[in-house]
């Protein structure tokens, strides 16, 4: 169980999905890609640009959006980790998604860029030592740990995973 002061409100509803199952990080972070994976490599090629509603993302824009929020808080965790004490800008999801150009993007390769990456954030996270994960900094201007940031990269992944599920399929 992650403590509520060491992340933002608006995180909780990520966090929840994977704080409380009693896998490490480092678990929840493979087990998190492994599902992501496999349900996304097993989707129709029609479903590839689909999206669910207007105005709402594709498949594609969604593997992207999940590609760069994790490079972004991954910057955080290293930022916090190290003991930066700058703060740091929030970033608008939808401006990244919309001049993003995933559509004009190979769904597979998406894919495999998300696989590299999130090998990127274990080999970052296991090289946290217990002291790193328990620092803390701001960003958007909320105060977030190291330690919230791993598990929130796994909650956001399941997040739109669950969504997946229920309205693109």
């Amino acid at each position: 169980m992650i403590p509520k002061n060491e992340y933002a409100p608006y995180f909780e509803q990520y966090i929840q999905l994977v704080s409380n199952n009693g896998k490490s990080i480092l678990e929840n972070l493979e087990d998190s890609q492994k599902q992501f994976d496999t349900l996304f490599r097993n989707l129709p090629k029609e479903k590839h640009n689909f999206s669910y509603a207007e105005g709402k993302w594709t498949l594609k824009e969604l593997i992207q959006h999940t590609i760069d929020t994790e490079r972004v808080f991954c910057y955080r965790a290293l930022c916090f980790a190290r003991n930066d004490k700058t703060s740091l800008p929030g970033f608008d999801q939808d401006v990244f998604v919309d001049y993003s150009n995933a559509n004009e993007l190979d769904y597979f390769d998406l894919l495999d860029e998300m696989a590299v990456l999130r090998k990127s954030s274990i080999q970052l996270y296991k090289s946290f030592s217990e002291e790193a994960l328990l620092r803390t900094g701001i960003a958007s201007d909320k105060k977030m740990s190291v330690r919230a940031l791993g598990y929130l990269f796994s909650g956001h992944q399941l997040h739109h995973f669950n969504i997946i599920k229920e309205r693109y399929l």
